[in-house]
């Protein structure tokens, strides 16, 4: 630019050029000045990287030598590393072979000892073979004899083998089933001798300190009235009062010619207690017409489930069973109003309980599982809804649902002997039960079924061969069984009074037991004229 500048100056003046001149020296001595210190740098920027790359390459040479060191190093870990592997192989390779030289000698050993035994077995078989041929032809010689013997038999006999041993089984079988009746009649015996003792002072013990009230219940109940005027108002105009009534508790109402009594007739005694205590309420009130009814049944049918609810809850209290499920606590409250051969259901389970809870304390088992299953024994008898299925397999299942103990389920399915028995609860459940049943004026039965029921029992014996006359009596628990003496003997006597024994227990339904007498005598008549 200085350049360029001097250039025009020139062009325009003439008389600056002396001027110009000196700042063109001065200008070129600066710039010689400067070069001067450039250089001076750069020989000192080359003498420092000289410097430098020689440090660096005395550094490199540092660490060269420390790898190879290094390296050397580890080759000779590895080198020893490796002839120790070696070494070790070695040894194991030795003891190998030492041990393959030892095995060789005793397998050798015991090459030679077995081609000494099996010479020795060689000669033995030999003498073997000849007593097997001796053997074979003494059998052969037996079995002709045998078979000559035979049939000399057969000839003597005049029957063949197979004739005379069917004959023989025959004549084995018959006398073994003659004495195993008889061996099972005296087991049978020997077991009611040993053990009647100690079950009669159970049982006796049990029902004397188990008093129960005789309950009877009917299908029918009686209202009675004041006067004959109120049976009018009951009838309403038209009969609409008596047939609303009728309608809302599902019962019949028998207005008659019965003084001062009302006949109040179905087979739920709930329904029933039901219109008695409207009837009550009704005449008492004195307000008869249809929407008083109404009103009045709505009442004492929640007054009845309140009833039922606090019977259940009061007959577990009085019991002393406890965390009972509340819907199994309701059904029994239910069994107040149940009945059983006319026997009022709730009185037999606490009966039952009561029996049970003794019994198992006298065997020495649990009481209260024992009283729990007695109580909850006829729940299936009072179920809201038809079940369709027999009621000690219903209320097993209801005291399976209800998360009951599997004893007390199983006491409460077996004791009608519809499933097994699996625990000792379940019998004395059973027996419970039945003393109950069979205690005098507990149930009722029917006329016709009860007449229906002894003339099974006579036929039933009269079925059997050999039997002449057959007498059902003491009320149908005793079967009397005469037999012809000629036809029948004392085995056969005894194993007929097992067998109509069993079979009356399985085919026929009835309360407490009943005893299976056979008769058979010979008598000698003779008269003096």
């Amino acid at each position: 630019m200085l350049c360029l500048d001097s250039a025009a100056s020139h062009n325009n003046t003439h008389n600056m050029s002396p001027l110009i001149g000196i700042v063109i020296g001065i200008v070129a001595g600066g710039g010689i000045a400067v070069w001067l210190t450039t250089s001076v740098l750069r020989n000192k920027l080359l003498a420092r990287s000289q410097q430098v790359l020689k440090d660096a390459e005395e550094k490199g040479e540092v660490l060269k030598k420390e790898k190879e060191l290094q390296a050397k190093e580890k080759f000779l870990q590895l080198q020893r590393e490796h002839d120790k592997r070696v070494n070790e192989q070695n040894n194991k390779m030795r003891d190998a072979e030492n041990k393959l030289k030892q095995r060789e000698q005793t397998l050798a050993q015991k090459v030679d000892e077995l081609q000494k035994k099996s010479a020795e077995l060689k000669g033995v078989s030999e003498n073997l073979n000849k007593q097997i041929e001796v053997l074979h032809n003494r059998q052969a010689e037996v079995e002709k004899v045998y078979k000559e013997s035979i049939d000399k038999l057969e000839h003597i006999a005049g029957m063949t083998a197979e004739e005379a041993k069917q004959q023989l089984i025959e004549s084995l079988t018959e006398e073994a089933r003659a004495e195993a009746s008889t061996t099972i009649m005296d087991i049978v015996e020997e077991a009611k001798l040993t053990a009647a003792e100690q079950a009669k002072k159970v049982v006796i013990q049990s029902i004397q300190r188990t008093a129960t009230e005789t309950a009877v219940e009917n299908t029918v109940s009686i209202f009675n009235l004041e006067n004959e005027e109120v049976k009018g108002r009951i009838i309403g105009r038209e009969g609409r009062n008596i047939r609303t009534l009728e309608s809302l508790t599902g019962v019949e109402i028998i207005v008659d010619d019965s003084p001062d009594a009302i006949i109040i007739s179905g087979f739920d005694p709930v329904r029933r207690e039901i219109a008695r205590l409207s009837l009550h309420k009704l005449v008492t009130d004195g307000r008869i017409h249809p929407a008083r009814i109404e009103e009045v049944v709505a009442k004492t049918r929640r007054q009845i489930e309140q009833e039922i609810n606090e019977v259940g809850k009061r007959t577990c209290i009085d019991l002393g069973i406890l965390n009972m499920n509340h819907e199994l606590m309701r059904m029994v409250g239910r069994m107040k109003y149940r009945s059983s051969y006319g026997q009022n259901l709730l009185q037999h389970s606490r009966e039952v309980a009561n029996l049970a809870a003794t019994m198992a304390a006298e065997l020495g088992l649990n009481p209260k599982l024992a009283k729990r299953a007695g109580l909850l024994h006829d729940i299936g008898k009072v179920p809201e809804t038809d079940p369709e299925l027999p009621h000690a397999i219903f209320g097993m299942r209801l005291a399976e649902k209800y998360k009951e103990h599997p004893d007390i389920c199983n006491a409460i399915g077996a004791h009608h002997d519809e499933v097994e028995m699996t625990n000792l609860i379940s019998p004395i459940i059973q027996v419970a039960d039945a003393i109950s049943g069979a205690r005098p004026g507990a149930r009722r039965e029917v006329v016709e079924a009860y007449i229906n029921r002894l003339n099974k029992l006579e036929q039933m014996a009269m079925a059997y061969p050999g039997v002449v006359k057959t007498y059902a009596i003491q009320a149908g628990r005793e079967l009397r069984v005469i037999v012809g003496a000629e036809k029948v003997s004392d085995a056969e006597a005894n194993k007929l009074s097992f067998d109509l024994s069993k079979q009356i227990q399985s085919e026929m339904t009835y309360p407490g037991q009943i005893k299976v007498t056979v008769i058979r005598e010979t008598r000698a008549i003779n008269y003096a004229k």
